[in-house]
């Protein structure tokens, strides 16, 4: 029997330059060149490892974390996306660890290449996912948990309407040691235009 995609997967989604998709086994190669090339960029904000960055970031890495994260979402626990500009893989916005029931609750994670930052591509498509997830995926909360340094997320999400709940004391194991991190988060009420219309709105300023 084939298992029944739970609610709002798989998708593709887009605007503008933007396409979102599920991982694909045929990225393995190019996946594997865009991490590498953005080592110093993202490892401070990358969980801890003992394995060096070229094996965790190879195509065989990369096959076994597609495999895992499509069993995540075969489960509805998990909505793997990876990013597109223009056509060019550009990062992987995932909603994960998704709680149904009286919750309706999922956890919001993403990353760029740096060649695109701060054109506003990393918060248009974690907009496109945020109304994914309040309208086909019918949940109500997302949260977004970011290192105090890490100014220009703490901006993305703000920017779309997240509000700033708390600090979490040595939360997540991150680049070597426990890393405080600031809870944000997105109610579905909170935008009832939504977030992309919240990013144009932002967008043409």
């Amino acid at each position: 029997m084939e298992p029944v995609p739970h609610p709002g997967w798989p998708a593709r989604l887009g605007w503008g330059p933007v396409e979102l998709h599920p991982l694909r086994r045929r990225d393995a190669g190019e996946w594997s060149r865009l991490r590498s090339a953005n080592e110093d960029w993202l490892r401070p904000w990358e969980p801890t490892s003992t394995q060096p960055w070229a094996v965790r970031h190879s195509p065989a890495a990369y096959r076994v974390m597609r495999r895992a994260l499509a069993r995540r979402a075969r489960a509805g626990i998990s909505v793997p996306f990876a990013v597109r500009v223009e056509g060019r893989l550009a990062g992987q916005v995932t909603v994960d660890n998704v709680v149904r029931g009286a919750l309706r609750s999922g956890w919001l994670g993403y990353w760029v290449d740096r060649e695109v930052a701060g054109r506003g591509m990393a918060s248009l498509a974690v907009a496109l996912v945020c109304d994914h997830a309040f309208t086909e995926m019918g949940l109500h909360r997302l949260q977004a948990d970011i290192r105090p340094e890490n100014g220009p997320s703490q901006r993305l999400v703000e920017r779309l309407g997240f509000t700033r709940e708390g600090l979490l004391r040595r939360y997540l194991d991150i680049d070597g040691e426990w890393r405080d991190h600031l809870a944000y988060a997105l109610l579905a009420e909170d935008l009832p235009g939504g977030a992309l219309a919240r990013w144009r709105e932002h967008a043409g300023r």
